[in-house]
């Protein structure tokens, strides 16, 4: 016999949440070097953590408070501040091997790949 409660709804799933990378990128003007970081440090977000990255590019040149209060000493030196624990990188960002092993960005991409290959 049913009673006159409607059904309960289950609510969708959603999608398990991922961490936003917050980062600032600390350069000296339009110097090969500092370019050469911006573009392989975009390429490898883009490639690594679409949208899911906030990257801010701080001249030194233009922002000379914003290296001191960073205690910035070399450039182009990159900071993740979120998710902790906050780490620093100095280059040209070409060496990609140590970018992923330090942004902690290889463990989520290899688990990742891992579950899509369990759902086939």
């Amino acid at each position: 016999m049913k009673t006159g409660k409607p059904a309960k709804k289950r609510a969708p799933a959603r999608p398990a949440k991922r961490k936003k990378y917050s980062m600032r990128l600390y350069v000296t003007g339009a110097t090969p070097r500092s370019t050469r970081a911006i573009t392989n440090l975009k390429k490898l977000c883009d490639e690594y953590l679409p949208g899911q990255y906030d990257l801010e590019v701080i001249d030194m040149y233009q922002q000379p408070k914003l290296a001191r209060a960073g205690k910035i000493v070399a450039v182009p030196t990159l900071v993740k501040s979120f998710p902790l624990p906050l780490r620093r990188f100095i280059g040209d960002m070409s060496n990609k091997e140590v970018l992923l092993t330090g942004l902690e960005i290889r463990a989520t991409a290899d688990s990742q790949a891992s579950k899509d290959l369990r759902k086939e």
